[in-house]
């Protein structure tokens, strides 16, 4: 027999144009979605807690909730229906999603939740309880050796023996000058830093300094530019 009749004898012999709906199907849908959305929820609680970006987007958070529902909608449709599996691999095929991500750590978040959707659409409720405690023992673990030390730039201006002042203080933090530029007697100098909470108050002391003019602490993301 060919792979094409197959086919065929499958399509035919399966389920898929009996419309009625046992039981044990509706029982299974309710309790796939019912879980999708707890962890859905749990999973925007997390990223509330433990979001370390520059600018938190409660409208993102909430559309985790939304991709791990969806997710799970959409494995309960395809799992047992072969043609409505390739379809929807059509249909998915020619989307085209423009909306940039600005947070890496986001697309981890995105990811998560769609994994979890996966595999509680398809009833490894093992494998999600699995996936979502050690999903959330990494990010506890980041989220704390983030707390020990942020990266921070500081940005002062000053004449030409303020820099030496400034690095003297900063000796005992890990620090490394990113930038220096010039105009005349004004020097603009950018320095990146791995500050506790504790030590933030470094930058007064900086500002105190004899022939600093000004100082400016921002949080570092990898993406600042001068």
């Amino acid at each position: 027999m060919s792979v094409r009749a197959m086919i065929k004898k499958s399509i035919l012999e399966s389920d898929m144009y009996n419309q009625s709906i046992s039981l044990s199907t509706v029982i299974t849908i309710v309790v796939d979605m019912l879980l999708a959305l707890v962890i859905g929820i749990l999973i925007y609680e997390i990223y509330k807690r433990y979001f370390t970006g520059v600018v938190y987007s409660r409208s993102f958070a909430l559309t985790l909730i939304g991709m791990t529902v969806l997710t799970c909608m959409v494995t309960l449709a395809i799992s047992t229906n072969i043609v409505i599996s390739l379809g929807m691999v059509g249909a998915l095929s020619i989307v085209r999603y423009r909306t940039a991500v600005k947070e890496p750590m986001d697309i981890m978040y995105l990811f998560w939740a769609i994994t979890m959707g996966i595999t509680i659409g398809a009833s490894m409720y093992l494998l999600a309880a699995a996936g979502m405690l050690f999903m959330l023992l990494i990010v506890a673990v980041m989220y704390r050796k983030t707390e020990k030390a942020r990266a921070y730039v500081m940005i002062f201006h000053g004449d030409g023996e303020a820099e030496g002042k400034v690095l003297e203080i900063l000796k005992d933090v890990p620090h490394a000058v990113k930038s220096r530029i010039s105009r005349g007697d004004d020097n603009e100098v950018s320095v990146t830093l791995d500050l506790g909470e504790k030590e933030i108050g470094i930058a007064d002391k900086v500002r105190a300094l004899e022939g600093v003019r000004d100082v400016t602490l921002i949080a570092y993301n990898g993406e600042y530019h001068s």
